[in-house]
C-alpha cells in the first residue's frame, strides 16, 4: 500500500495506518531526531511525541502536501522547542561531545576486514564532526545526506527559503570538512 493511502487511512481513522507510518518512517525519523539533540532517550521521547502529534493533527494536514516534508516539520519543530528548553545553548554550540556515531553499514563478506575497520573508523570520524556542528548546519545535512530530501522538501521542513537551505547546505559542509581537517589532519577528506 502506498504512502498516500496510508496517510488516507489515517486522516478516516484507522490507527492500523498510524502503526503502518510508524513503521515506515521509524529508522529515519529517529536517526533524524538523535542527529539533532544528540540524547537518545531524549530522541525517543521526541519521536513519540511527533507521532503523537501527527495523530493528533492529521486532520488538517492538507493532502497535496508532502506527507514526509510535514512529517520531518512536525519532528524539527518539536526538537527545537526542546532544545530551546533544555539546552539553550545547544542551539548555536560547537561543542566536543561525542555520544554516539553512526557505523558503516558494510558486511565482512563485500569487503576485506582492514578496509571494513578502516570504513568504520572514517564513519566514526565524520559523525564526531558533524556532531561538533551547531544544530542549524547538522540538521541541513542530516535532511539532504541521510535523509536524501531534496533542497525544495528542506526548504519546506525548516520553513525557510531555498536560498537559506542552500547556504546552509554550504556551509556545513565547509564547516564539516574544517572539523575533520581539525581533528584529523593526516586524514585526506575528499
Amino acid at each position: 500500500m502506498g504512502l498516500e493511502a496510508e496517510v488516507a487511512r489515517l486522516r478516516r481513522g484507522d490507527l492500523d495506518a498510524l502503526a503502518e507510518l510508524v513503521t515506515r518512517y521509524q529508522h529515519r525519523l529517529y536517526r533524524y531526531l538523535l542527529r539533532i539533540v544528540r540524547q537518545p532517550a531524549e530522541a525517543e521521547d521526541l519521536f513519540q511525541q511527533t507521532w503523537l502529534r501527527v495523530a493528533g493533527q492529521i486532520a488538517r494536514f492538507d493532502p497535496d502536501r508532502n506527507f514526509e516534508a510535514w512529517l520531518f516539520t512536525l519532528a524539527r519543530n518539536l526538537a527545537i522547542d526542546h532544545l530551546r528548553r533544555v539546552r539553550p545553548e545547544s542551539l548555536e554550540e560547537h561543542e566536543e561531545k561525542h555520544s554516539w556515531a553512526t557505523p558503516a553499514s558494510l558486511r565482512a563478506s563485500e569487503l576485506p576486514a582492514l578496509d571494513v575497520a578502516i570504513a568504520r573508523e572514517r564513519a566514526q570520524q565524520l559523525a564526531e564532526a558533524m556532531d561538533a556542528l551547531p544544530v542549524m548546519y547538522r540538521e541541513v545535512l542530516a535532511l539532504r545526506f541521510e535523509e536524501e530530501m531534496k533542497l525544495e522538501e528542506i526548504a519546506e521542513v525548516l520553513n525557510a527559503p531555498l536560498s537559506t537551505v542552500k547556504s546552509r547546505l554550504r556551509r556545513g559542509l565547509e564547516n564539516l570538512r574544517q572539523g575533520l581537517e581539525t581533528r584529523f589532519p593526516k586524514t585526506e577528506w575528499q
